[in-house]
């Protein structure tokens, strides 16, 4: 596993795309709605496999492994907590063997949801349950983590504390933000990254932001609060949700791409996608990135 030093080295040679969307993507393949998609992908593997070979083939330099709620609170709806070490190795693995020529990322995110409250208890339960993915995560091989999609700043110490404890290297940690540069609790987000820094993180930022006219200004002011790199994996425009439920996405490439290169010129150090984008919205990043 990489540390800390040594992915700062690689962004200095150039390291800067991460892949797009996984779970719109594999909705579109045919995943269903509302089912456990590590079970899924586990039974299913070649929807994913294809999905993250267009995403290497795009230029993306970091696949996220598909372990975004491979935690055992989260897996115990439906009978794997049990298996929780061997479901992110083998979820890891299914990654690299899809794209032996990427970093491969082991992804954690939010439990605030199987929490209620934020008591001592509730956050020795957090880092137990990160604890055990993560062993699954660098048993299988994960060259670094990415906590994405986090609520609250505990969920974040839980994660950095489970990664201290289990000896992981380089971790990323990226938040759902409001456009005001608050997080979802109404805690400064700039100043919680600067905490992160201050205790360790390898990297942070947002993810799951609506990329907008707005999100270039997000990234300039998190800049101002931190060094470390900055991470900018905004979803493809606001969605609209349809009468199946289903949430979809129409902002093309030329325009994310467009956001993106102004976010990078604001600060941002480590672009891609998240809900709604695809291998083309990527390919076009990088093309722009490169040429």
């Amino acid at each position: 596993m990489l540390t800390k030093e040594a992915f700062h080295d690689r962004i200095q040679q150039g390291l800067c795309l991460l892949d797009g969307a996984t779970g719109s993507n594999l909705r579109n393949a045919g995943m269903p709605k509302g089912c456990c998609a590590e079970e899924w992908i586990l039974a299913h593997p070649e929807p994913l496999v294809q999905l993250q070979r267009a995403y290497a083939q795009a230029g993306c330099q970091i696949l996220y492994a598909p372990t975004f709620q491979a935690q055992p609170m989260a897996l115990k709806a439906v009978g794997l907590d049990g298996q929780t070490e061997a479901v992110n190795e083998a979820l890891v693995a299914l990654t690299r063997s899809a794209a032996p020529g990427c970093l491969v990322a082991g992804d954690l995110t939010t439990l605030a949801t199987f929490c209620d409250s934020w008591d001592p208890d509730s956050f020795d339960l957090l880092v137990e349950n990160y604890r055990r993915q993560i062993k699954g995560l660098l048993a299988g091989g994960a060259d670094l983590l990415a906590a994405e999609t986090l609520l609250y700043q505990q969920e974040a110490e839980a994660i950095l504390t489970a990664a201290e404890l289990e000896g992981a290297g380089a971790v990323l940690y990226s938040f759902t933000m409001q456009a005001d540069g608050s997080l979802l609790s109404g805690a400064d987000a700039g100043k919680v990254l600067q905490e992160l820094e201050q205790a360790g993180a390898t990297a942070v930022g947002f993810n799951c932001v609506a990329a907008d006219m707005m999100t270039p200004y997000l990234v300039a002011k998190l800049r101002r609060y931190v060094r470390i790199p900055l991470v900018c994996k905004p979803n493809a425009g606001i969605p609209t949700i349809g009468s199946d439920g289903i949430a979809r996405y129409d902002m093309d490439p030329q325009e994310f791409t467009r956001i993106l290169l102004d976010c990078r010129a604001n600060g941002a150090d480590l672009l891609g996608g998240c809900c709604g984008t695809t291998p083309e919205h990527m390919a076009e990043l990088n093309r722009r990135l490169t040429q």
